[in-house]
């Protein structure tokens, strides 16, 4: 079994030491992930578009681990501001409504005050027959 590393290309993956994903088998263990656009580092102020933003970057690191979002099984939310949660609802639904995965919402501080939502999911590869 090896081990696969993979990284988005955000600055703070180098700065603090961890990957954006990793394979290990079948399964997918990726970090919590926030709705920073990765090619700029530009990070939207609507908590609702940093949700998307987070699951497109989610989508992408699921990709690189030759898996998608249909394999996730477990999903973890964090957001400062429970009462913002709601909101993020309909998209959440969007890419995760059809799998619905194991859930967690936790309300915390993060490690930038631009950021209102981190996600991380863990994800087991099935072939595709």
């Amino acid at each position: 079994m090896t081990r696969k590393l993979i990284s988005s290309g955000s600055t703070f993956e180098e700065q603090i030491g961890y990957s954006r994903a990793v394979v290990d088998g079948d399964w997918v263990f990726v970090s919590g992930t926030t709705g920073f656009d990765y090619a700029t580092m530009a990070i939207p102020d609507s908590v609702v578009e940093q949700a998307e933003q987070c699951l497109k970057n989610i989508e992408s690191a699921l990709q690189q681990a030759d898996a998608s979002l249909k394999d996730v099984v477990r999903v973890t939310y964090i957001l400062p501001k429970a009462t913002e949660f709601e909101s993020c609802w309909p998209v959440l639904r969007k890419y995760l409504g059809e799998v619905r995965p194991a859930a967690t919402m936790i309300s915390a501080g993060l490690a930038d005050p631009r950021m209102k939502i981190e996600i991380q999911v863990t994800a087991r590869k099935h072939s595709r027959a």
